[in-house]
């Protein structure tokens, strides 16, 4: 039987096992399983590698994504200029592991955000600078956005939430939240913006997807933004990892 599963801490929000396990009794794939396995500690990932002989790839979800690089024995480029890894590739080579590590999270957030790209979507603020931010930059400076990140703490090429003045958010076309806020259990807590300026020209995309309609998107609906809700995302860059772990070339 081969295994797959997620690392991560906590997992109580993640739809990653159900997915699978639908999948693979949908399409009668009868030789893998997946299963959550959640880590307080990065470097708890050699213990459960020992511990599972049978695991032949893994996902990579909050707090782990830049934490696993040191971990990998090769990584993607895409993923190597991100900064995150979200799939890992397990090869065995006699008694020895081989790790490789790939970001789907661009295939995730590239599918979401085309349909909704226009001409005149050329600014965006991505609220969060965690992994899951950077891929998120990354796509969209490909797609030829002019990019704003926002932290809680002032830090380098970001602003703060404290400096999101009404002239900016009327500049911006796109906001994007990567951070957990309004993730299952918390699903009452938001990004701390001024959801009164926001209207029918905005767009809001939450790579949260449990719930579906976040707290986030629900302000921005009440304003009449477009919303983008995280189930898009989350079934292409699982797709994307399917494809990755069955690739015989990678």
């Amino acid at each position: 039987m081969r295994k797959f599963g997620l690392i991560g801490y906590p997992l109580g929000h993640s739809f990653s096992r159900k997915y699978f396990t639908e999948k693979f009794k949908n399409e009668r794939i009868s030789d893998s399983s997946y299963e959550n396995y959640p880590i307080t500690d990065i470097t708890q990932i050699t213990d459960l590698l020992e511990a599972e002989p049978d695991l032949c790839g893994l996902n990579v979800t909050i707090p782990y994504k830049s934490e696993i690089l040191r971990f990998l024995d090769s990584i993607d480029n895409e993923a190597s200029e991100i900064g995150a890894v979200n799939v890992i590739k397990i090869s065995r080579r006699g008694s020895s592991l081989f790790l490789s590590g790939f970001n789907s999270d661009v295939t995730g957030i590239s599918d979401s955000l085309k349909p909704y790209f226009r001409n005149n979507l050329r600014h965006a603020l991505v609220l969060g600078t965690g992994g899951s931010s950077r891929a998120v930059c990354y796509v969209l400076k490909k797609m030829g956005a002019n990019i704003i990140s926002v932290s809680r703490e002032k830090k380098t090429d970001t602003i703060t939430y404290q400096d999101i003045t009404p002239g900016l958010i009327a500049q911006i076309q796109l906001i994007v939240n990567t951070t957990p806020l309004g993730m299952f259990p918390g699903i009452e807590t938001k990004p701390d913006i001024d959801y009164s300026l926001l209207g029918k020209g905005h767009i809001l995309f939450d790579l949260v997807y449990n719930p579906e309609i976040t707290a986030f998107l629900k302000s921005g609906l009440k304003q009449g933004c477009t919303v983008i809700t995280g189930l898009k995302m989350l079934h292409s860059q699982a797709e994307k990892a399917w494809q990755i772990w069955n690739d015989d070339r990678i």
